[in-house]
């Protein structure tokens, strides 16, 4: 028997933070930048790859599993680094593959109970959560000058592949508009979330809502990972190629809101996801324990269906669906530019 154990990674550095200038150039590196330790005394690090180019430009960051059990991100960066070639690349790529390392080895939403996308920019002298978050900001997150954020739905609910932006941000809008989701929600961003945060530090940033949770979805990811390469076009990191594009343009949502049992029983959720719905329309009934349907829940107005619950087991308060309010002017100008930009 050995005297030493392998590392379960081979030639993957562990750093008390991420230094891009003494990374080598035209190299993709690997490393676990540690942020806190375990009762053991163990460290408790956050992977991270990075593609540094052999000339100068910005540095673009991508995070994926923030809540531990949203997992289809990692693969969109694990086939984006198979296909970038650092000695192409003008700037630096940084993808941190899971920020939520508590929650992804669960297999759950948070990290030591609390959700990490409520408490950022953290705190240096707080609880677990709060320290965590804070190191991650101050060891990795500050040094970004764009960011995507890469996510999905929650437990017993699915999404649409779509983007949150501020579409008054003119470089976020370009970007959510460049990965080429189903649907846009203009979304300004929320305190204390990692992409709030990342806009106070004065990072563009957006986040891609990639469908489902604790599952990979082999075409969203091939439409997530394509819609990034555009995005990183745009930035001028990578040689720009004009293709056709392809698929329907997004739908552009002015806001939405989140519908809501008042009673708890058995929940089936009519519209599917991106499905269009009529005010008034029935979209949702609710059954008690023996069979009787008990309420029926009607759409308060015209909108899309973002993103809906799949959980038949519903207490009172329970999500239904996430309805997006449709901004047909700007869906219209936004079909007519992607036309115009698969004839160039």
């Amino acid at each position: 028997m050995p005297d030493t154990l392998q590392s379960a990674f081979p030639g993957v550095r562990t750093v008390q933070a991420l230094d891009l200038e003494v990374l080598p150039s035209g190299a993709i590196s690997r490393l676990m930048v540690q942020l806190a330790h375990d009762g053991m005394g163990q460290p408790v690090s956050v992977p991270v790859l990075v593609a540094k180019g052999e000339r100068a430009g910005p540095v673009f960051g991508l995070t994926a599993a923030v809540h531990g059990n949203e997992v289809n991100g990692i693969p969109v960066i694990h086939r984006l680094f198979d296909w970038i070639d650092p000695a192409t690349l003008r700037g630096t790529l940084v993808a941190v593959v899971v920020v939520n390392t508590d929650g992804f080895g669960a297999r759950d939403r948070l990290f030591d109970g609390v959700d990490l996308n409520h408490i950022f920019p953290g705190a240096a002298d707080g609880n677990a959560a709060q320290v965590y978050v804070h190191r991650f900001v101050e060891r990795v997150l500050w040094q970004f000058d764009y960011l995507v954020d890469l996510h999905t739905a929650s437990t017993g609910r699915i999404n649409s592949l779509y983007v949150r932006a501020d579409l008054d941000n003119p470089v976020a809008s370009r970007m959510a508009r460049l990965q080429r989701p189903q649907i846009i929600l203009d979304d300004p961003p929320s305190d204390h979330t990692l992409r709030g945060h990342a806009d106070e530090l004065g990072i563009p940033a957006i986040t891609v809502e990639i469908g489902n949770p604790q599952r990979f979805q082999p075409e969203l990811i091939k439409r997530s990972l394509v819609g990034l390469k555009a995005v990183l076009g745009e930035a001028g990191m990578l040689t720009r190629r004009k293709k056709p594009v392809i698929g329907a343009a997004p739908v552009i949502c002015s806001g939405s809101r989140w519908l809501y049992t008042h009673r708890g029983g058995l929940l089936d959720v009519h519209p599917d996801t991106c499905d269009r719905v009529g005010r008034g329309e029935v979209i949702a009934e609710l059954t008690n324990i023996f069979g009787d349907c008990v309420h029926t829940y009607e759409a308060p107005f015209e909108g899309i269906v973002i993103g809906k619950s799949v959980d038949p087991v519903a207490d009172t308060g329970a999500r239904i669906l996430h309805l997006g309010v449709i901004d047909e002017e700007a869906s219209s100008l936004d079909s007519v530019e992607m036309s115009i930009e698969a004839l160039v």
